[in-house]
């Protein structure tokens, strides 16, 4: 069977995609740190998610574009929002306060190690030996920081710890979130953020926690439209088409780049520890990338709905007319065997 050229480089969208959204997190981090310094973990949290709910709300796309998200979905949705929306960006929120914004930023990146994992004993998605070694270079990074932050007190290796307590919680949020790709992800984003809000906003009132600034707020509120809102839309759109360990590894990108701002801001903490741990991250990062995956695979009869084009060598049924661009409605797939580069998308779940 021959594919579209879209199938040719199956990496490069999702990776692109997915570096759009490590970059506009990874710049959210430090000025969490900096706008949260008077306001509690929950309230955070809560403005942080209401600007992402605003993002999600005006985002959302007609029937005829994307798939809509259907009652099966809200026991998903939930797990999502508590482990996403609740728990990491709370944990996050304490850890900032009590730790270095550029360690901080650097340990984000066990993000993806945790997202790699879990995606390979939840979905089945393949672990190469390349996969393996970037996983250890990210541990590896990881434990340096921590032994690097743990020099400086046992205040700022509590905070390092509260971060990478986020990072499991997002990198069990991203894996459940797979099985959401194929819905609207303005949809997906302004029901968990919603579902976030709720909660944070009324554990912010039980704890008493003082209210913000209103430009603390408005800035806030303009991170989590940005850092949070835009962020989660593109990764969603990203494990559409990468997958979500592949998705989790280019998203490693994300505290680099906060760093990066975080030195800019004036951090000038850590020492060979947090460079050695940096390095081994980013060698990580890059490893993964590198990976080429090709074999002869099966496709079986499906019948699914999802935004699809018809260039993509998987999408072979006809129109009258044939519409321009992306389109969702219920359509079937033959089975079908070929050979050709590919990516655990949604199309290629199969076993290794």
């Amino acid at each position: 069977m021959t594919t579209g050229a879209a199938s040719h480089l199956p990496a490069m969208r999702g990776g692109l995609l997915a570096l759009l959204a490590a970059f506009l997190f990874g710049i959210s981090t430090p000025l969490v740190q900096k706008l949260g310094q008077s306001m509690g973990p929950f309230t955070t949290a809560a403005l942080l998610y209401v600007g992402a709910a605003l993002v999600g709300a005006l985002l959302r796309k007609p029937v005829e574009q994307e798939a809509r998200v259907v009652r099966g979905d809200v026991p998903r949705l939930i797990a999502v929002a508590f482990f996403g929306a609740v728990i990491g960006p709370v944990a996050m929120a304490w850890g900032l306060q009590r730790t270095s914004g550029t360690g901080a930023s650097l340990m984000l990146t066990l993000e993806a190690l945790f997202t790699a994992v879990l995606a390979w004993r939840l979905y089945g998605e393949s672990m190469d030996r390349r996969v393996w070694l970037a996983v250890l270079l990210l541990l590896a990074g990881g434990i340096t920081l921590v032994v690097d932050q743990g020099q400086s007190g046992s205040s700022q290796l509590l905070g390092l710890v509260a971060v990478m307590v986020a990072t499991a919680a997002w990198g069990l949020d991203n894996t459940l979130s797979r099985a959401l790709a194929d819905r609207d992800p303005g949809q997906v984003v302004l029901a968990k953020a919603v579902l976030g809000v709720t909660a944070t906003v009324i554990l912010s009132m039980v704890a008493g926690e003082p209210l913000p600034t209103l430009a603390s707020a408005l800035g806030m509120l303009l991170v989590g439209a940005t850092g949070y809102g835009l962020s989660l839309r593109f990764y969603l759109l990203a494990q559409r088409a990468f997958g979500a360990a592949r998705t989790g590894s280019v998203f490693a990108f994300a505290p680099f780049i906060g760093a990066f701002v975080a030195f800019a801001l004036g951090d000038r903490s850590g020492g060979w520890g947090l460079l050695v741990g940096g390095l081994l991250m980013l060698v990580g990062v890059v490893v993964h990338l590198a990976e080429v995956h090709h074999h002869e695979h099966d496709h079986a009869e499906v019948d699914h709905e999802h935004a699809h084009v018809h260039d993509d060598g998987h999408h072979t049924h006809t129109h009258d007319p044939m519409p321009i661009g992306a389109h969702s409605h219920a359509h079937s797939h033959e089975a079908v065997r070929h050979d050709h580069p590919h990516v655990p998308d949604v199309h290629h779940t199969h076993k290794h």
